[in-house]
């Protein structure tokens, strides 16, 4: 399925391109605002309010309308340009989440108020990963160099995700758990201000013709296995608490079969990045879905946890393979001037599916078997690659 090249790009490289370096630290500046906020958004409201319900729906309205409105903001930086669109949300998003930590910084302000003002923030909330991703096809648009350049952006990202909440926890140590909303907000507003003077960031495109400038059809390939990552992974979560608790394991032990989840997935995407493939992404793609579907569904044969955590390893290995693949094809299959809206695709299918996959997850552990339950999560991830490796033309 692959091979080495002699002549294969290095990590080093890719930060060495022109003004790389700037766009990529003040981009994940910003973007580190989304690694936060969402654990100080749930501690906040819980404490505001005093009730998990209120902060769990709070938090949920919070997401939906980051994730399934992104399609409907990226198409805004394809067309007026990153340096005019990007602004403008990100200072409505970060006074709104300013708005939000004024009204949960003290106990007593009602629900209805808080909701309002976090669903409004959410859905001005910018598209920066995808953004980001249109400027390295923009200065790597040799494929070997952009295939290494998602890679270390896919890391990084997930990396950030990790980082995030022990910032917030750290911060919530010595101040209200508002902070960590407004702490949110100056990451976004600061890093997109810099990020937006950065050279290397494109100016406006060309509208594209049609209702669609890449191959909307093909873009559901790439789009369909994110969302069947994203229902898998999150179902993992639940599924390896209620694996703990069944044979008897302190609970405090799997934020640390998570960690190696998420350690599985930095070296997967490392070594996905430097690997010259021959295949073309739509077979990797599937590939590597598959790999991952197998893995989670076997998981649950683990005879302990020791076993379960080097399963998690191993299903970490595929997934950020799995989404950095996933962005490329999307990539491939945009056509001028819709790279930022076809990355947004996927990146609202993975956060779709995660939402999904908890909510399903959820329902379903406790009334079927624990191994069934991580068969059928396996199984999403499965079947909705298997069909990448059909024809195209079927």
């Amino acid at each position: 399925m692959s091979t080495h090249a002699p002549a294969r790009p290095t990590y080093a490289a890719v930060l060495r391109l022109p003004h790389a370096r700037r766009a990529f630290a003040s981009a994940l500046t910003a973007r580190l605002s989304y690694g936060t906020v969402s654990l100080a958004v749930l501690l906040s409201v819980t404490r505001a309010t005093g009730s998990y319900a209120v902060s769990g729906a709070v938090l949920s309205l919070f997401g939906a309308t980051t994730v399934f409105l992104m399609p409907l903001r990226a198409p805004l930086i394809d067309r007026y340009g990153p340096r005019r669109a990007l602004p403008p949300m990100a200072a409505l998003y970060g006074a709104l989440l300013c708005a939000l930590a004024a009204l949960t910084w003290r106990p007593g302000t009602p629900a209805a108020p808080i909701a309002t003002v976090a669903g409004l923030a959410g859905a001005c909330a910018p598209p920066l990963g995808p953004t980001m991703r249109a400027v390295w096809a923009e200065l790597a648009p040799e494929p070997g160099m952009l295939a290494r350049a998602y890679s270390l952006d896919g890391v990084a990202e997930e990396l950030l995700y990790v980082s995030g909440p022990v910032l917030v926890g750290v911060l919530t140590g010595v101040a209200p758990p508002a902070s960590g909303i407004l702490l949110s907000a100056v990451l976004v507003v600061a890093g997109t201000a810099a990020f937006v003077t950065a050279p290397a960031l494109p100016g406006p495109r060309p509208a594209p013709s049609g209702r669609w400038g890449g191959t909307a059809h093909g873009l559901l390939t790439p789009v369909a296995v994110a969302a069947g990552a994203g229902l898998a992974l999150s179902g993992v979560d639940l599924l390896v608490m209620a694996f703990a608790s069944r044979h008897s394991y302190d609970t405090a032990l799997v934020p640390w079969v998570l960690g190696a989840l998420s350690a599985g997935s930095a070296v997967g995407g490392l070594v996905n990045g430097a690997v010259r493939w021959r295949a073309p992404a739509r077979v990797r793609l599937g590939g590597f879905g598959v790999g991952l579907g197998l893995v989670v569904a076997v998981a649950g044969l683990a005879p302990d946890l020791w076993a379960l955590t080097g399963a998690m390893v191993l299903a970490g290995a595929f997934i950020a393979p799995t989404l950095t693949t996933a962005y490329l094809l999307a990539d491939e299959l945009s056509g001028e001037g819709t790279r930022t809206r076809s990355g947004a695709w996927v990146n609202t299918a993975v956060n779709a599916g995660s939402s999904g996959g908890a909510l399903a997850t959820g329902l379903l552990v406790g009334r079927l078997p624990l191994g069934v339950c991580f068969a059928l999560a396996g199984a999403t991830a499965l079947i909705s690659a298997v069909g990448t490796l059909r024809r195209p033309g079927r």
